[in-house]
């Protein structure tokens, strides 16, 4: 049983899930959840993680903080990736093996798995087979830390636990068209596509303000270019270009339902339960034209999609199996249609 009063340290917590967490936390009731933003504290500074640590001598330890970003960043920036993930994982786990932490619950991704593994991806497919090369940076970053975990169990008998999340979506999610995960990116396309079907400039102009566009695009723009510029990102009036051809599966999740689990495991469970770590899932995917069709749908976009093959689908299929997480007592409640919809109207209501 952890106190309401204990010290938490959720690092990440202005990202997409680490906000979430937040979220969910303060709704159980914690009342000294302790967060440091990167000029605050850099993740990637030993020293600076030791210095924090013996001053604030955290009892637990939520590792949500990461380099994170979709395939064209991945592909773009290896060894941006590679480096301070491992950075901020080995020095969070060293950490608070040196301060006594109590319980530490480690934050992975769906990307650990081989870009072949059977589907439903379980647990034990873990470095059976080769990585997807698109994110293999990443990836090989966020193993090690799932392995550090371990070892640290093993060895020391600590209490660290490792989630691994399918891919995720909500409030406070990155709208960089650079740097996004795929629904944020694809929903910004539809919505930026559907403003200059409705010849909506003020409304373009206010969603450009808000978020950058990235690729260097920003600097390029203005008041004379915006329709040119919208069509780089593949937004056009009559149509939206997305990468690939539709064919391949993939999860989504809403950052609210892993937060639960989250929570669910940090307050419930242990790693002679969890083992060396657990899909955190639905145990269900879609088709990524289907995908489209819904985000489309929602958003009210009339024009067609239109698909570039030049560009990688990325992995065929990432359906993560659920077996393990429901076996110790956690499923997802939030319908894929209706998070996209709340998604979609919390993104308007930024205006």
């Amino acid at each position: 049983m952890i106190e309401k009063d204990a010290k938490i340290f959720l690092t990440g917590h202005r990202g997409l899930v680490g906000g979430a967490i937040y979220r969910r936390l303060q709704k159980e009731g914690f009342t000294n959840i302790i967060t440091r933003t990167h000029s605050e504290l850099d993740l990637t500074n030993q020293a600076a993680v030791e210095e924090f640590f013996d001053k604030e001598k955290p009892e637990y330890v939520i590792l949500a903080a990461a380099k994170v970003g979709g395939i064209m960043a991945n592909s773009k920036y290896p060894a941006e990736f590679i480096y301070q993930n491992l950075m901020i994982g080995t020095n969070i786990v060293h950490a608070s093996y040196r301060h006594g932490v109590k319980k530490l619950l480690n934050l992975g991704s769906s990307c650990i798995y081989p870009r072949m593994a059977p589907q439903p991806m379980k647990e034990s497919c873990l470095l059976t087979s080769e990585l997807e090369k698109t994110n293999e940076a990443y990836a090989l970053a966020k193993i090690a830390i799932i392995k550090l975990c371990r070892y640290y169990n093993d060895q020391y008998g600590t209490n660290y636990i490792s989630g691994m999340p399918t891919n995720q979506y909500g409030i406070g999610d990155n709208f960089n068209m650079e740097t996004a995960h795929l629904l944020p990116m694809i929903l910004r396309r539809f919505h930026l596509a559907k403003l200059l079907m409705n010849g909506d400039f003020e409304a373009i102009k206010k969603d450009l303000k808000r978020y950058k566009l990235g690729w260097g695009l920003d600097e390029k723009l203005n008041d004379n270019n915006i329709e040119e510029i919208l069509n780089q990102i593949g937004a056009y009036k009559d149509h939206v270009v997305l990468w690939g051809d539709g064919s391949v599966y993939r999860e989504m999740m809403c950052s609210d339902d892993l937060a639960d689990a989250c929570v669910y495991l940090l307050l419930n469970k242990d790693y002679d339960e969890v083992g060396e770590l657990v899909n955190i899932t639905k145990g269900d995917d879609i088709q990524l034209k289907d995908l489209f069709e819904i985000v489309k749908r929602v958003v009210g976009y009339k024009g067609k999609i239109v698909y570039d093959k030049t560009k990688p689908n990325g992995t065929p299929r990432k359906m993560m199996d659920a077996t393990h997480i429901k076996e110790l007592g956690w499923e997802p409640k939030i319908d894929l249609e209706q998070g996209i919809t709340d998604f979609y109207n919390w993104y308007l209501s930024l205006d």
